[in-house]
């Protein structure tokens, strides 16, 4: 995937520290309603969970602490981030999380080689790419979660080609201004093109600033 022209967010964000951490106030808006909409969902499984797009790290270092039975694999491509979630990481300690990989989903059979996947996390992701980046997600949930594993996303969606919101609708056009391939995505497209890899949409969630928590099961 082409690195974007800007760190995180909107145009980037300085070191909560020296060592690197990065602190996005996106997180602390929506880590817990997130949470609730997929810690239930997360604490009934075992196994090795993957979050693609890990950003500042926040996220998958508050719930590995909160999931100890669980092994979590961030991923970012972007170098500045994967700094920052090594340097969350390694603040917490926590023997079930591990270093930060690159995986670019811009290549169609990105490689997973450690074993079947209980849950791939995606949080904020393919309205910021372009939609190879959701068709390429989307064949390696098909092919890396092991069955009965849950692809879990995050984020703003149309609903029957429409905004849901305003707000959304000049977030779509702010995103599209700034890159023709991104944009806020229909939540039927992304429904059917799951359906194509073989994972079924199973809990819709609504979450605050007009954003949808998806759950897709693979069969």
């Amino acid at each position: 995937m082409t690195e974007p022209v800007f760190e995180f967010g909107k145009s980037g964000l300085p070191p909560a520290g020296e060592d690197g951490r990065l602190d996005a106030p996106a997180f602390h808006r929506n880590v817990e309603p997130i949470w609730d909409a997929i810690g239930e969902t997360l604490a009934a499984k075992s196994g090795a969970v993957l979050e693609i797009g890990s950003g500042t790290g926040q996220h998958i270092v508050t719930y590995a602490a909160r999931l100890p039975h669980l092994t979590f694999w961030p991923s970012d491509i972007i170098e500045s981030h994967r700094a920052s979630i090594d340097a969350w990481r390694r603040a917490v300690s926590l023997p079930n999380l591990h270093p930060p990989r690159s995986i670019d989903l811009m290549q169609p059979d990105w490689p997973w080689q450690d074993g079947p996947l209980a849950a791939i996390l995606c949080f904020n992701v393919i309205h910021i790419a372009p939609w190879a980046v959701a068709e390429n997600l989307m064949r390696g949930a098909g092919r890396h979660l092991e069955p009965g594993g849950h692809l879990i996303m995050y984020g703003p969606y149309k609903r029957d080609g429409a905004h849901t919101a305003p707000s959304n609708e000049a977030f779509d056009a702010s995103l599209r201004g700034r890159n023709p391939a991104w944009g806020v995505r229909d939540l039927e497209a992304v429904v059917a093109l799951a359906a194509a890899n073989g994972l079924t949409l199973v809990n819709t969630r609504a979450m605050p600033a007009n954003n949808l928590a998806l759950a897709f099961e693979r069969r």
